[in-house]
């Protein structure tokens, strides 16, 4: 049985999809956004509506394949056929873009995107280590800043810039608080339902209001626990989820199937999970804060970043105190960065954790769904034989 309040998590992407529309109506200000590099702050210090926009389902890629070549990561032909096709609300109503150079595949494509409508791009540096790349990180803050002030003829100050990194840091905690229930055991709330909470919070057109629907959603979930209702079993292995970002509607499926088979997933590692919470944005009234959100973002363990060990010491972390019992990397097709730092994480996995580890690579589609559903079903099976004999 799920929490109550989950169906009013679900409908909030309903509900954003009018209010994004009203909001436009009204003459509020639309930024859209991708990525979790992305510093939602200064769009909300500019009086502007930070959204995610859409791109975790197969119906688009469709339309994006007549511009786009076939043989690119699903994500980038999703996100660029719900553009062209204008069945995103949120691409619809944004006023301007903010696109990042995470792979190349983004990088072109953004490239046609541009045409569509006002897009500014940052610019991310190879290697998140060292003072060079901060600053240079920090520059592109400040571009970005300054592209939002011309576009919109506003004046974004520090003080507007630091109310809106209290703001959303608030919004980081909540979700950090719901996202580390699942460190109980058993797991108080199933993977797909965590997944679904952590997605739509990029939709929400009101932040606050986004913020007390999950703060209530933990007091529910809490009551439960003292209760003794839970999503699962003890004895259902707990899984930890790596790899590319996940979302409701195709982008989903493997961590479906995980749980269709019996197990639980309790951390998810990617940047549609935990990773982009893991690190606040220091609040200071000293602090340039730009430079403080350069910090925080930079901070961000990705694939696009080398070296990447932070990545491993989060996944490190997220297994101690999740207590997991093996680690799934999900890869989408074409994704570089992510399959080739797959070997990394498999040896640090197997060799460091000594735990059970598996990577599926895959697409939106449902052409290999029987396939994965058999190699899943086969992995839990030799995971809940390695828990009997521990």
């Amino acid at each position: 049985m799920r929490p109550k309040l989950m169906e009013e998590v679900e409908a909030l992407r309903g509900v954003n999809s009018v209010k994004i529309k009203e909001a436009h109506e009204n003459g509020e200000r639309v930024v859209g956004m991708y990525c979790v590099f992305s510093p939602s702050e200064i769009a909300i210090a500019a009086g502007a509506i930070p959204v995610t926009l859409c791109g975790t389902t197969q119906e688009p890629i469709e339309a994006a394949e007549r511009e786009l070549p076939r043989n690119l990561c699903p994500l980038i032909k999703s996100s660029y056929g719900f553009a062209i096709t204008d069945k995103c609300p949120y691409f619809y109503f944004s006023d301007v873009l903010l696109a990042e150079t995470t792979c190349d595949g983004k990088k072109k494509m953004y490239e046609l995107m541009g045409k569509i409508k006002p897009m500014h791009v940052m610019n991310l540096p190879q290697t998140a280590e060292g003072e060079e790349s901060l600053v240079f990180w920090e520059n592109e803050m400040k571009k970005f800043k300054t592209f939002l002030e011309n576009e919109f003829n506003v004046d974004i100050t520090d003080e507007k810039l630091r109310d809106a990194i209290k703001l959303m840091n608030r919004e980081r905690i909540a979700m950090k608080r719901l996202h580390k229930l699942n460190a109980h055991k058993p797991a108080p709330i199933s993977g797909m339902d965590m997944m679904t909470s952590q997605w739509l919070k990029g939709f929400n057109v009101d932040r606050e209001n986004g913020i007390k629907l999950i703060e209530d959603l933990i007091e529910e979930v809490e009551e439960r626990i003292e209760k003794g209702i839970f999503a699962y079993e003890k004895s259902a292995p707990r899984i930890l989820l790596t790899g590319c970002p996940v979302g409701v509607g195709g982008a989903d499926k493997v961590l479906r199937a995980l749980e269709e088979a019996g197990a639980s997933v309790v951390a998810l590692e990617n940047c549609t999970g935990y990773k982009g919470l893991d690190v606040l944005v220091e609040e200071s009234e000293t602090q340039d804060p730009l430079y403080s959100l350069a910090k925080k973002y930079l901070s961000t363990p990705c694939s696009c970043m080398t070296p990447n060990n932070s990545r491993l010491d989060l996944i490190k972390r997220l297994a101690d105190e999740y207590s997991v019992d093996a680690v799934i990397d999900l890869t989408w097709q074409a994704c570089h960065t992510y399959a080739i730092e797959s070997f990394t994480v498999k040896g640090f996995v197997e060799d460091e954790l000594n735990l059970p580890f598996i990577q599926i690579e895959t697409d939106y589609s449902d052409s290999d769904t029987g396939q994965i559903k058999t190699r899943i079903e086969a992995f839990i099976e030799t995971v809940e034989v390695n828990k009997a004999l521990a």
